[in-house]
């Protein structure tokens, strides 16, 4: 659940910490006082769209964190992270220029992660919400959602993309049948020529390196030769002359130690050059001049040459150019494969109308319960007699599955059910609306939910009902709600004010908890205005008992 709300610098709120309890609590204020700000900061906070629009006035970066206890839900997408609980700190900052920054447990996190992580903590209710009832989508969506099924619906948009895709290429082979035949025997005739040369990863310097031994084969004896008479000699060669300096040291250093350190240098010297004397004699040995093995390596340099300027690459990467044209030559077989194409084509349609229809049946049988549920609700709604349907028509195989999603809604008894979009009021849309708010509500997992007026249209009777049944919701989940109605804030366990003060020509936002009393007041401010009477607040304690006990 939420435990608290820190803000800075949002929109016209300078400063803001909130703590929050169990249960269902209210925000209301007057109109333009900044309460769907508060809604604004903790989606900002969970991931929503940032720009520098929502930085106060003559500030340079707005500061938003949200504390969370962690939910079991949440439990496995915190290891993946290798984040841990159990208590959840999620930070957002927005400068001037609208560059955002993140943290998740002061752990630097992307977007992503912060909508991921919202989904398992919040549901957030709009106020708006019932108007997007009218969007085909957002009916299929919400069904869906309800029932669980998204999951299903996401696996089967994948495999209408491949059944798309499937299609497509089998279309292609169809069409361009010619070219493709064209293509093969390009292909098949450069993948036969490198087969021929048989170019190997790593060949090009080898064999570079051998042709260049070979072609200096007689200069590279005589140098070693050369060498080793310098060191080796029988006159005046380095070996004679280490031999000397170390005879005329061995001498000395009896009469003073110091000639020892370099004694032992010339006699390590005098072993390197044994060394490299035996080493260039063994070189000399194995270096013969080759002339056969010379015109084999200038042959297969040609070729090689030849090879690159063919197909337009360097010598030393025909290897690869081989294998992806091997590659290229096995997909556009594959592709000349009608057969096979059909095949899986056929494979991809199979797997897709499996996938539509599973999930066509699970949807059906959501419906009807949603339906159901959504029905009687409406009935506690001042709807009595009302009907809420959902009917699933067959379509042409689609994204989105085998049949569209239509809500269907009668006002009251006597009349057909028709579609949401033709006959719903403003007041009946925002009714219909909150039943399936809450209904869907009641299924979900993450522990808070938020409803930002979302009784916009309604009064009277039917406020007490959505202000009990929003009450009855709070029993399970945290349930904050943004609210101008008293029938619903008078429900609550706790009440919070947001008001709005001038404060150096530039408008601020407040949040405060209210007491017993004040609370009173600010039931009676909203079922009276401005103009405070006896009447009005004893009405409004009238509310309150009746809100907490009712």
């Amino acid at each position: 659940m939420l435990r608290a709300l820190h803000i800075r610098d949002f929109v016209i709120v300078e400063q803001a910490d909130i703590a929050f309890d169990t249960g269902f609590t209210v925000f209301s204020g007057e109109t333009g006082a900044g309460k769907s700000i508060l809604i604004d900061a903790l989606a900002l906070a969970l991931g929503g769209r940032g720009e520098a629009s929502l930085i106060r006035q003559d500030v340079p970066r707005a500061d938003i964190s949200a504390v969370f206890d962690a939910p079991e839900a949440a439990a496995g997408w915190l290891a993946e992270q290798a984040l841990e609980g159990p208590e959840l700190i999620l930070r957002r900052v927005i400068d001037a220029q609208g560059r955002s920054k993140a943290w998740i447990n002061g752990v630097p996190a992307t977007l992503g992660q912060l909508r991921d992580l919202g989904a398992l903590l919040v549901d957030i209710h709009g106020q708006h919400a019932h108007q997007s009832l009218l969007q085909a989508a957002s009916q299929r969506e919400l069904l869906d959602t309800h029932g669980g099924h998204a999951d299903q619906a996401r696996a089967l948009l994948q495999a209408w993309t491949d059944w798309r895709q499937a299609q497509a290429a089998l279309d292609a082979a169809r069409s361009d049948a010619a070219g493709q035949t064209v293509l093969l025997e390009r292909l098949a005739a450069d993948v036969a020529w490198l087969d021929d040369l048989a170019p190997e990863p790593g060949e090009w310097p080898d064999l570079c390196a051998r042709q260049s031994r070979l072609a200096h084969a007689q200069a590279l004896l005589a140098g070693a030769g050369q060498a080793v008479e310098a060191l080796d000699g029988e006159s005046g060669s380095a070996a004679q002359a280490l031999h000397a300096a170390i005879q005329s040291l061995q001498s000395l250093a009896r009469h003073d130690p110091a000639l020892e350190e370099h004694l032992q240098s010339l006699e390590s010297a005098r072993i390197l050059c044994a060394e490299t004397v035996s080493g260039l004699n063994a070189y000399a040995d194995r270096l013969e001049p080759d002339p056969a093995a010379l015109e084999q390596a200038d042959a297969r340099m040609g070729r090689m040459f030849e090879a690159a300027r063919r197909f337009h690459v360097e010598p030393e990467t025909l290897a690869e150019h081989h294998e992806a044209l091997r590659t290229q030559l096995r997909q556009a077989e594959a592709g000349q494969d009608l057969e096979a194409l059909e095949q899986a084509c056929r494979r991809a349609e199979s797997d897709y109308m499996a996938q539509a229809r599973a999930l066509g049946a699970a949807r059906r049988a959501t419906a009807v319960q949603l339906a159901g549920q959504v029905t009687a609700a409406m009935q506690t709604l001042s709807m009595d007699g009302g009907v809420f349907d959902i009917t699933l028509a067959d379509c042409k195989p689609s994204a989105h599955g085998l049949e569209t999603v239509e809500f269907l809604v009668a006002g009251h008894a006597g009349v057909p059910p028709r579609p949401l979009s033709r006959v719903a009021s403003g007041g009946e849309l925002a009714r219909i609306s909150l039943a399936l708010s809450v209904i869907a509500s009641q299924a979900a997992r993450v522990p808070t939910l938020i409803f930002d007026e979302v009784d916009a249209g309604i009064g009277g009777a039917v406020a007490e009902v959505v202000g009990r049944l929003l009450r009855e919701l709070g029993a399970r989940h945290q349930v904050l709600c943004v609210t101008h109605l008293p029938q619903v804030a008078a429900c609550a366990a706790r009440h919070f004010q947001v008001s709005k003060t001038t404060r150096a020509g530039h408008t601020l936002s407040a949040i405060q908890p209210l007491d017993a009393q004040s609370r009173t007041e600010e039931i009676a401010r909203m079922l009276g205005g401005l103009k405070m009477t006896d009447a009005t607040r004893t009405h409004a304690r009238e509310m309150l008992a009746s809100g907490q006990t009712g």
